[in-house]
């Protein structure tokens, strides 16, 4: 799964970053679709990454819907949008997080429909932690993405938490209440992850369990998201890699329904042609001096990324 991983991490890498940081974000939705036509179309612009991505679309049978719903998602970023309720709240992370759960379950050569519900539950799960510990950073950034009507039932004003970022009491419960329903979230992918290749369940499980972490580290901070920002130390970090190798699907039940507003990613790809001539994995699971040199490469190419994004700066 290397390559087109890392194909695909490229294509919501560069989505992202276009509309997050670049100064025409409109403009920015337009260029991505415009490029994601061409992609399909099998005529992608001579970039690395596009040419990239139109060889992984085609060869795991990814469908329209699923990156176009990711970059809607990103749009209403874009937008300011905010969310009522739980539910809407829900909508967006389908797409901003749903999606690449989907299609990283594609790459993975799982196309039943209860485990890609349970991919989409993961990742609306990791989407609702990254909300939760980022109330603060996204107030002073002018956004607000906690559920409106959580916010008022605990008497706070979205535009005053904008104004004046504060940690509160009150706050925390809204911030409580998210968390605790990522948790469910995380219980119920617990059965999709088991029912994935087990070559690839133990690097899926340690991504669940590390995003999980960041929920319990915030709980430690009296659930305040606004005077700092939680994070998962490297102890703690190899103790969760660790688990991920032994555990199970624990007692999370495979076909649930799935949300709501995943179901057309999952009508989506039930009608899209099952690929074949798939091929093997580059490096083999037993290999491990092979992909520890991959994974310093993939570590040393963000690096060198990150410091061409500080220099532009």
């Amino acid at each position: 799964m290397r390559e087109p991983a890392s194909a695909l991490y490229a294509f919501c890498r560069i989505a992202d970053d276009a509309i997050d940081t670049g100064s025409d974000a409109p403009g920015a939705v337009v260029e991505l679709r415009r490029r994601l036509e061409r992609a399909y179309a099998g005529r992608p612009l001579e970039i690395p990454a596009d040419r990239a991505l139109a060889d992984v679309i085609a060869r795991f049978a990814i469908p329209h819907a699923l990156p176009f719903a990711l970059i809607e998602g990103l749009e209403w970023d874009a937008q300011g949008r905010r969310y009522e309720t739980l539910d809407d709240l829900e909508g967006y992370a389908i797409r901003v997080a749903g999606t690449v759960g989907a299609m990283m379950t594609l790459l993975m050569g799982q196309r039943d429909p209860a485990v890609l519900a349970r991919a989409c539950d993961l990742g609306v799960a990791m989407q609702l932690t990254n909300i939760a510990r980022d109330v603060g950073e996204d107030a002073r950034a002018g956004r607000v993405y906690l559920p409106l009507t959580w916010l008022r039932d605990a008497g706070i004003d979205p535009d005053a938490l904008i104004a004046q970022p504060n940690h509160c009491k009150r706050l925390a419960s809204v911030v409580k209440r998210v968390l605790d329903a990522a948790d469910v979230l995380y219980r119920r992918a617990d059965a999709g992850i088991a029912a994935l290749p087990a070559d690839c369940r133990p690097a899926i499980r340690a991504a669940r369990y590390v995003y999980a972490e960041i929920g319990r580290e915030i709980g430690k901070r009296a659930f305040d998201s606004v005077s700092g920002r939680a994070t998962v130390s490297g102890a703690s970090k190899v103790r969760l890699i660790a688990r991920s190798f032994a555990a199970g699907a624990g007692d999370a039940t495979l076909r649930q329904p799935a949300l709501g507003d995943a179901l057309f990613l999952l009508d989506a790809i039930a009608g899209s042609p099952i690929p074949h001539g798939m091929t093997a994995p580059a490096i083999r699971w037993w290999n491990y001096r092979e992909r520890l040199l991959w994974v310093l490469d993939l570590f040393e190419r963000l690096e060198r990324r990150e410091q061409l994004q500080r220099s532009a700066l």
